[in-house]
């Protein structure tokens, strides 16, 4: 045992500590059938990525589950891994091919790929270091990668048994197509972001004479009209449906149809259907049995199907399509109109909407018992009101457009032959043709999205397809921890793939939280300047301060990230570790145990903690259970800092005093013991200075392993907690509290010589006011304390705590005239304030101009200004003024 330094020095501890748990193997889990398992499949960061404060807030909670568990006695598994990110790496390493002058076309798919792989064992494991950093207690030797080896194969099998029972098959629908990436895109890969446009409405001739008005934003789709829809009610044009109109550039016949997806009151309330690109027109088609034209190729430039217009751009041919109909004496007008746009999350280029033919899940079929399980309870959402949001999208699911036209990721298994005409997938690349024998059978060319590949992660990642003692042992996981933008895009997929394959859930918890945004609620961006660095925070405050600050606000809504919290959590570990440091100082050579002291025989100071402490134990307990981690951290703050540091410490300094008292031996104890359970409560979260300080306590070296991550949680202390003792202790606090408000308000010296008198109507109260009149003493900086039956014949003032009156004299305490006269003008300026500040907000132009965080402001001005007057007030009529 050794002395704690005067300041805690988090940069020295943590890269120190981490090693020696690493080393001590203390995050390794086998199977072990005396014990029940704990598993938990980390969400796997993207290779391309580095540390962000989501991925920051997703490990820190997953790290205090972990811990906490771990030291439950569970057998806990914290399974880590990457994920190949397939369309963000290709990006990443195509720039890094740009700058070199090359594309990937130049390398050819083989040789692409190569880079590809060079490129993720030189930077693809700086999320693992950096993960590290934060102290996240994975079993670093079960690392994964989506495509290992082992999990390549699953992904393949995954594949092949799917298409064999007819759930994947290949089919023209319409899908995001990014032009710049060259590769459909999933709908939560989009940004949506509005849009100030135009709204162009023209004319279509109708066959046998008239027109038709209808109206777009996207002008140049109508060279891929092929309809006119109206809705059936619309008595307007209730005698069109069934004619004709005609295309102006090629004299297309377009039907004029009847469709209930139509809104009559949107534009002419006529609409052009373009089913090669619109979702909408492209479903009005199908029930119409209309021709789908594709107007764009790959590159959303025109296609041959555009006519004159082949070759265009899209935006070029915009104003290439208006001009002509213009000339054509078609435009009726043009309005503003604010609309939606999406674009690739990844390259920001806006995205189309394209008819192509691609591979897709059939998803209704699986989404049944996974909808099930949700709703049977054998699967849980936290908080519960992510359950419907789950649900709701799982009834209205559609297929899943699983292949993705890029060259790094899991090449889809599905092998043609040339010869016959024969199509079918493989769980080994085939040299012949299954059917007639033909060889050289050529693969399909695209890959798969990579969520077909994260979907399996909770069983691949433990040895699926193979039977594995693993996979006997930790699936189903216990727990997924994730934020709500994911629910649908992973989550509800793992679902489905674990009941499917596994049959089994994959988990029996999904604990939801919210994304960090900057202090004005916007999504972190570099555009907009206001990304927080969790490394720069780390550095600055210490990890511990970081994980202690994010969990202490996963309420499972958004965080406005306030820089100042990481600060205060930074402040409440120098707390915890002077405080320790107080303890150990005193402690001498006191053996380790973390048997609780029986409360009999001990002061009501020694008392009240230790009921508190049980309480405390248990709340946190029953917070971590129910996944209000945020709750439980709020819990240990105000426990550790308010009750044990500002009350129980400084009473213990009484006890502290004395050599060789029953006191002294008592008050060791109860510190000793409180401080290992709060070490204990607070190393989930918090884990490096716990357990740095958990190593230098004395008797340490006597425990069977050094540190306090086989430490085992406090267990639960009904016996402890004692209400009556809480209440005495509590009208102490409330006593020495309206001294200490006194004391400050009215500038009173702390040396100052003060005399109280207390009294209570209630003889129970009065009595263990008596017992505690040292204590009261001590902790308010009293010279005399005096109990029933003193009077005050002089000027003195009084003041009410609950049942209990206090009266101090001010005679030699204060000198009234200056604090009457120092009081009224305190009260004299606020006023004036109160009367500019509410002058301002009266104003209708103050309040019709200003930003609303600007008259918010100064309504919280006034606000203040207005209790500051109410306190004078009280201050003055305490002193007779």
């Amino acid at each position: 045992m050794a002395d704690l330094p005067k300041v805690y020095d988090p940069h020295e501890v943590e890269e120190r500590l981490y090693r020696f748990w690493e080393e001590g193997g203390y995050f390794h889990a086998d199977p072990d059938p005396e014990r029940q398992p704990y598993t938990i499949v980390m969400p796997p960061p993207n290779i391309t990525g580095v540390l962000h404060l989501g991925h920051g807030m997703d490990e820190t909670l997953q790290d205090v589950l972990i811990r906490w568990r771990r030291m439950q006695g569970y057998q806990a598994l914290w399974v880590p891994g990457t994920d190949h990110a397939g369309i963000a790496t290709q990006n990443v390493v195509e720039r890094e091919l740009a700058k070199q002058g090359i594309s990937r076309h130049d390398l050819g798919r083989e040789g692409f790929i190569e880079r590809v792989w060079e490129w993720r064992e030189q930077y693809g494991t700086r999320i693992i270091a950096q993960l590290k950093r934060l102290g996240c207690s994975c079993d670093w030797s079960r690392t994964r990668f989506t495509m290992d080896p082992g999990l390549s194969r699953a992904v393949r099998k995954v594949f092949v048994d799917l298409f064999n029972e007819g759930l994947i098959y290949r089919g023209n629908r319409i899908i995001n197509w990014c032009p710049r990436c060259g590769t459909a895109i999933a709908d939560v890969e989009l940004d949506h972001s509005d849009h100030d446009g135009e709204l162009v409405e023209f004319r279509y001739p109708l066959e046998g004479g008239g027109d038709i008005s209808v109206a777009t934003t996207r002008l140049e789709t109508m060279l891929g009209d092929v309809a006119i829809a109206v809705n059936p009610s619309d008595e307007r044009y209730a005698a069109l449906v069934g004619r004709y109109a005609i295309h102006p550039f090629d004299g297309r016949r377009l039907p004029i149809v009847a469709d209930e997806a139509v809104d009559p009151s949107f534009g002419s309330g006529a609409v052009k259907i373009t089913p090669a690109h619109d979702q909408t027109d492209f479903e009005i088609a199908e029930r119409h049995n209309l021709e789908k034209i594709n107007i764009f190729d790959t590159r959303a430039r025109v296609n041959e199907h555009g006519g004159r217009f082949a070759g265009m751009d899209r935006y070029d041919a915009r104003e290439a399509v208006r001009s002509a109909l213009d000339e054509l004496g078609l435009i009726v007008g043009t309005t503003p109109h604010r609309f939606a746009i999406a674009r690739c999350d990844r390259c920001k280029t806006i995205v189309e909407p394209w008819l192509s033919e691609q591979w897709f899940v059939r998803m209704e079929p699986l989404a049944r018992p996974a909808i099930e399980a949700v709703e049977e309870g054998r699967t849980r959402f936290y908080p519960e009101r992510w359950t419907k949001f789950y649900l709701n999208w799982m009834n209205q699911i559609r297929d899943w457009c699983i292949s993705r036209q890029l060259w790094w990721g899991h090449r889809i298994p599905v092998f043609y032959c040339d010869v016959c005409g024969e199509a079918w997938a493989a769980l080994e690349d085939p040299e012949t043709c299954r059917s007639c024998g033909a060889g050289h059978p050529r693969q399909d060319p695209d890959v798969l999205d990579t969520w077909f590949s994260s979907q399996l992660w909770p069983f691949s990642t433990l040895g699926w397809p193979e039977q594995t003692p693993d996979l006997d042992y930790f699936y189903p996981t216990s727990v997924l921890v994730t934020g709500y933008e994911i629910i649908h895009l992973w989550v509800a997929r793992m679902m489905m793939a674990g009941l499917h394959f596994m049959g089994e859930v994959p988990f029996s918890r999904v604990f939801v939280h919210g994304i960090v945004r900057d202090a004005q609620g916007r999504k972190m961006s570099k555009s907009l300047g206001n990304v927080i660095d969790p490394l720069d925070l780390m550095d600055r405050y210490g990890t511990d301060a970081l994980r202690f600050m994010l969990a202490e606000h996963a309420t499972g809504q958004d965080i406005f990230l306030h820089e100042e919290w990481t600060a205060g959590a930074r402040n409440f570990a120098n707390k915890l570790w002077n405080v320790s440091r107080f303890v150990i100082m005193n402690l001498g050579d006191m053996p380790r145990t973390l048997e609780a002291p029986a409360p009999e025989g001990l002061g009501t100071a020694d008392r009240w903690i230790l009921s508190r402490l049980a309480s405390t134990i248990a709340d946190v307990t029953a917070n971590l259970e129910g996944f209000e981690l945020s709750v439980a951290a709020r819990s240990l703050y105000s426990f550790v800092w308010n009750e044990f540091c500002d009350w129980y410490v400084e009473v213990a300094k009484l006890a502290l005093r004395e050599d060789a008292t029953r006191q002294k031996a008592a008050a060791q104890q109860v510190l000793r013991f409180v401080l290992e359970s709060i070490l204990r409560l607070l190393h989930p979260f918090m884990p490096f200075i716990t357990d740095e300080i958990w190593q230098r306590m004395p008797g340490g070296e006597q425990a069977a392993d050094p540190s306090i991550m086989r430490a085992p949680w406090p267990s639960l202390l009904p016996d402890l907690v004692d209400v009556r003792v809480e209440d005495d202790f509590d009208r102490v606090r409330d006593v020495v509290s309206a001294i200490r408000s006194f004391r400050a308000d009215h500038h009173v010296d702390s040396d100052a010589k003060m005399r109280v008198h207390l009294s209570a109507d209630d003889l129970t109260v009065a009595e263990s006011l008596g017992r505690q009149q040292a204590t009261i003493a001590l902790l308010g900086r009293v010279q005399e304390v005096t109990l029933q039956g003193a009077r005050e014949d002089g000027p003195a003032t009084r003041l009410v705590a609950g049942p209990v009156d206090i009266v101090i004299p001010l005679e030699g305490l204060l000198d009234l005239d200056a604090e009457r006269t120092r009081l009224a003008r305190a009260l004299e300026k606020v006023r004036s304030e109160i009367a500019r500040f509410a002058g301002k907000l009266a104003s209708d132009g103050f309040r019709s101009k200003a930003p609303a965080e600007v008259v918010a402001g100064e309504q919280r001005k006034l606000d203040e200004a207005r209790a500051t007057e109410e306190k004078l007030q009280s201050q003055l009529q305490e002193i007779g003024g």
